[in-house]
């Protein structure tokens, strides 16, 4: 069984996780209502991407004879500026779900439950390149210009990392 300070930690990223992935649908769809079809597959992409790693959690917590509470999420923003100011929210936001992360971790090693620190392990990597995916494609929109997206929205699909961290769940 989870100690109480694990469980509650690893229940508050549950709910971070949900709302990653809420985040990334209202942006798909903002992208998709303004004639970005490709970056709208991606962000549809990111939002599965997420609601995975929501559940994992979930099992986890659950298989460690805890009990994985499940929140309401925060509605997320509806409207953004232009693509790039939106993807330095994804960046920003990604930087939040690290810091998170690491915040359990840490308590991991204080609370010596190295199970769930090894758990981790995986979500530590997996920030890795979600941040420097975010930023990547920052520095593609910077190089094309705010006129220039038609190609950039095309191709934007070979800009996500291969899943191969991603694990089905169960």
């Amino acid at each position: 069984m989870l100690k109480k300070k694990v469980e509650d930690i690893c229940n508050r990223q549950v709910e971070r996780e949900g709302y990653s992935s809420n985040l990334y649908l209202a942006m798909a769809s903002w992208s998709e209502v303004n004639g970005l079809a490709g970056v709208a597959q991606w962000m549809y992409a990111q939002a599965e991407e997420e609601k995975l790693h929501m559940l994992k959690f979930i099992k986890y917590i659950n298989e460690r004879g805890s009990k994985a509470i499940l929140p309401a999420f925060k509605k997320p923003p509806a409207d953004f500026k232009n693509v790039e100011e939106m993807f330095k929210e994804v960046l920003k936001h990604e930087q939040f779900v690290t810091a998170s992360i690491n915040e359990i971790v840490a308590m991991t090693l204080t609370e010596k439950d190295f199970n769930t620190h090894n758990f981790l392990q995986w979500f530590v990597m997996e920030q890795v390149q979600e941040e420097s995916s975010a930023q990547a494609i920052i520095d593609k929109l910077r190089l094309v210009g705010k006129n220039n997206l038609y190609q950039f929205d095309r191709d934007i699909m070979s800009l996500r990392a291969p899943d191969t961290n991603v694990q089905p769940v169960g």
